[in-house]
């Protein structure tokens, strides 16, 4: 029996764990082996058998032959990320409140820069924004609700809210977020009253939307100034 065939009957299996292209690299053995790799490179593993067979000869000697064998690849690819902070908490109330600060302020611009165009009167016709405005306030509400959010609205003993029990209810940052979102959809609501009334009654209203942006009650003020002294002023020139 020669040397070189009793130790082919028997392999020696190893677990070994190479980098990136170094499997089978400078061994040298005086006998065949078998080994089984693992290569880790770039999220790759590669499962892998490493034949070291040997021959003979008078002319050339001994030779050994390296044939590596790939049986499974497994690819594990970057998985998409999730940002939780979009849903919870701080985070959440300040992308509600950037949103919708955003999504009202092409219908203001509408309004003010080109009131008699075609296109702001059909966008201050359509109810997309207020349900997509009252969808999200409505989240919001939900998130922010608490079973003592009664308690705080109905404190004082004839059910009626007190500043104080508003002040605690509001210190949290999702119930501002609502309450903002409940105001850009009144303020909205508002502004395109006070602007259909204008194009009927053919009143100037750019500076009564205007205000009705972050000071609500006091655009639709100046609007009902601005109707009565149009109308005031159209008189006197129908009665010259």
């Amino acid at each position: 029996m020669s040397f070189s065939s009793c130790f082919s009957r028997s392999p020696l299996p190893l677990e070994v764990v190479k980098p990136c292209n170094s499997v089978g690299k400078g061994l040298n053995f005086p006998f065949p082996i078998r080994s089984k790799g693992a290569e880790l490179c770039n999220r790759h593993i590669v499962r892998s058998r490493v034949n070291l067979s040997g021959d003979w000869s008078f002319i050339g000697g001994s030779k050994f032959i390296v044939k590596p064998k790939a049986t499974r690849l497994l690819h594990y690819p970057k998985c998409g990320q999730i940002h939780a902070s979009w849903f919870l908490g701080s985070q959440l109330a300040s992308n509600a409140f950037t949103i919708g600060t955003i999504a009202v302020l092409p219908f203001y611009t509408l309004m003010v820069l080109a009131p008699k165009s075609e296109l702001t009167k059909k966008s201050m016709e359509s109810s997309i924004p207020y349900v997509v405005l009252g969808i999200l306030y409505a989240y919001l509400l939900y998130l922010s609700w608490t079973p003592e959010t009664i308690q705080l609205i109905f404190a004082s003993k004839y059910l009626l809210p007190e500043l104080t029990s508003i002040g605690k209810m509001f210190s949290s940052e999702l119930t501002l977020a609502s309450a903002w979102i409940h105001l850009l959809v009144v303020d909205l609501f508002a502004a395109r009253q006070v602007f259909q009334d204008g194009l009927e009654n053919q009143i100037e209203t750019r500076h009564s939307v205007s205000f009705c942006l972050f000071f609500c009650p006091i655009g639709i003020l100046t609007h009902v100034i601005t109707k009565a002294m149009t109308r005031t002023s159209r008189k006197e020139g129908h009665t010259l």
